[in-house]
């Protein structure tokens, strides 16, 4: 039986995220609430129960975008999504499902962000690849474990007198964080959409900070679900090239990770081709596929919406020299229809 999710079933859906492996933190009831209050989106979180057991789940968020057009995506803005299920039935069942609800809201597309191929006959971007590894329990071997051109530069932000703190509020990762999005030409989510993952996830949220001599140097929002850490949205200033803060950064969230008990550190995805993807690389991450498939309903091919489409290069070159207070208070009206 397909059911929708409501408040009152909320520990049930996230009992089922916890006990299945295919779950993953972006599954959870907690991105319903989060995608409403800070975004404004519709979303379908249905789930397939047999004898009051939960044996399939699936969140939807519909985006209606004037400039990015009208799509039903699991999840945005999340990097992973689709269907975890118990079981094929339940699997088909949620599948045809979302199809359904797709045709029915007239939607450009169905998305599916699937970590593996689920449906080779449907369409699939070859644009991510997600990069995650095994931490040992022991910190020195996973700090030798880095190559040794990026653990020098983690070695340099260490003698550069860098340190680390963890920040109860949002308000200097949202500075760096915004700075270096501004600076790669991306429009920047708002202020109150941090706040909210905060509040929600109040467990599993924790924000990291890079100071040198009290300034700030960078900082990231890290995420711990199970036995992971996943070091989500994050940003430098101008400082942190020349001290190395970012590679300092993401070696203290694997080393506090470490310490509390972590085996995974998921370094989330990248696009193909970007610095981005060049720089999890360089620390001895290697990138795997993802694939997520499309089902069209009134598109014909699969959307592009994305910085490497060569149609936003001037968009990108002049967002780049906007005033960061111009930036910080346009972005989050654009960003929200991202996906």
């Amino acid at each position: 039986m397909i059911k929708t999710l409501t408040i009152e079933d909320y520990s049930r859906w996230d009992d089922f995220v916890k006990a299945n492996n295919e779950a993953t933190f972006f599954h959870q009831a907690g991105w319903k609430e989060v995608i409403s209050k800070a975004f404004g989106h519709d979303t379908y979180y249905i789930y397939v129960e047999h004898n009051g057991l939960i044996t399939g789940i699936l969140p939807l968020v519909h985006i209606k975008s004037l400039f990015f057009g009208n799509s039903l995506v699991s999840i945005a803005p999340c990097v992973y999504g689709g269907i975890v299920a118990n079981d094929e039935e339940s699997y088909i069942t949620l599948d045809e499902e979302s199809c359904r609800l797709a045709t029915v809201l007239g939607v450009d597309y169905l998305e599916m962000r699937n970590q593996v191929q689920k449906t080779p006959e449907r369409p699939h971007k070859e644009l991510y690849v997600s990069f995650r590894k095994k931490l040992d329990s022991d910190v020195e071997k996973n700090f030798l474990a880095i190559p040794r051109k990026q653990r020098a530069m983690v070695r340099k932000g260490i003698e550069a007198g860098l340190n680390s703190v963890i920040d109860n509020d949002v308000n200097r990762l949202y500075r760096a964080y915004s700075e270096s999005v501004r600076n790669l030409g991306t429009p920047v989510f708002s202020k109150k959409y941090f706040q909210i993952l905060k509040e929600v996830f109040a467990d599993q949220c924790e924000i990291l900070t890079v100071l040198h001599n009290g300034y700030l140097v960078a900082s990231v929002m890290n995420f711990y679900f199970k036995d992971q850490v996943l070091p989500y949205y994050g940003g430098g200033t101008d400082l942190a090239r020349n001290l190395k803060g970012n590679d300092f950064m993401y070696w203290e969230v694997m080393r506090r990770a470490v310490e509390k008990g972590c085996k995974v550190f998921d370094y989330g995805r990248s696009k193909i081709g970007t610095g981005s993807y060049s720089f999890k690389k360089n620390w001895g991450f290697n990138p795997k596929p993802m694939f997520y498939e499309f089902y069209l309903v009134n598109a014909k091919t699969i959307p592009d919406i994305n910085p490497l489409n060569p149609k936003y290069k001037y968009f990108i070159a002049a967002w780049k020299h906007l005033p960061l207070a111009v930036s910080q208070w346009v972005g989050p009206w654009l960003s929200k229809d991202l996906s």
